[in-house]
């Protein structure tokens, strides 16, 4: 450690060692570019310590330096989301090219500048957090689920399926391909589930989603018929199936 911080400090970057690990709410607001890890030195909780940071923190840098590893585990740290693995020991100048390799992979999805929280009905957005909670209680949302829900609440207009899929995901949307709705339909449950009484995002049939916050007194009676189109017979069933979420698939068929 204390030669990689001598070497860190000849090239002007800033270290910061941690004697126990810090939660992913602390890694974000540290402002990280690259986290350097040691399972065995995190101990049993270790992979879900791993699992956990690269599932909240998407943009950041995660290299894991253990003592020798077996195949096995090291596909598993990388299949979990770590940029690199080393063995101990290594040369702290190997160390620091591994870092910044990672880090240029990362730039494209740079962390974005501090944003302050935004309400939305009952729901607070935490960009600083990467969360959004119910007066204190968070929704407990993946990267994906946050992004799209950020996307979607920062547009005062529908989003096509495939552009929130480029945005998010960062690269173009394979045909057929229905993770926006699967992710959609996770978000909506979860806001469901901790604002009851609200309405977030609506789906525009063949489109996409609009975030538009109402609350039971402001919602319609019935849907428009843009919104939710009428089942004529049996081979529009599915169609309809695939685009709606369960609540208004039910509509529909009334």
């Amino acid at each position: 450690m204390q030669v990689l911080s001598n070497r860190l400090d000849a090239l002007g970057w800033e270290l910061r060692a941690l004697s126990t690990p810090a939660t992913a709410d602390a890694l974000v607001t540290m402002r990280l570019n690259a986290l350097v890890i040691d399972l065995a030195v995190l101990g049993p909780g270790s992979w879900e310590y791993l699992e956990r940071v690269c599932a909240r923190l998407p943009g950041l840098a995660v290299i894991v330096c253990t003592g020798p590893s077996s195949v096995a585990q090291r596909v598993r740290g990388l299949r979990l989301g770590a940029d690199a693995w080393m063995s101990k020991p290594c040369h702290a100048e190997e160390l620091i090219c591994v870092i910044e390799a990672a880090i240029r992979r990362h730039r494209r999805n740079e962390i974005p500048e501090l944003q302050d929280a935004t309400m939305v009905g009952e729901i607070s957005i935490r960009p600083d957090l990467y969360q959004a909670y119910a007066g204190e209680t968070s929704l407990e949302l993946t990267a994906r689920e946050f992004e799209i829900l950020n996307l979607l609440s920062q547009s005062d207009r529908v989003l096509r399926r495939e552009e929130i899929y480029e945005r998010v995901w960062g690269y173009a949307m394979a045909h057929g391909d229905r993770s926006v709705d699967v992710f959609v339909r996770k978000l909506r449950q979860k806001l469901r589930t901790a604002s009851p009484e609200w309405s977030y995002i609506h789906t525009h049939f063949g489109v996409g989603y609009r975030f538009a916050p109402e609350g039971d007194g402001e919602q319609d009676a019935a849907a428009s018929p843009e919104a939710v189109p009428q089942v004529t017979d049996q081979r529009e069933l599915r169609a309809v199936e695939l685009e709606l979420d369960s609540d208004e698939f039910d509509s529909a068929l009334v």
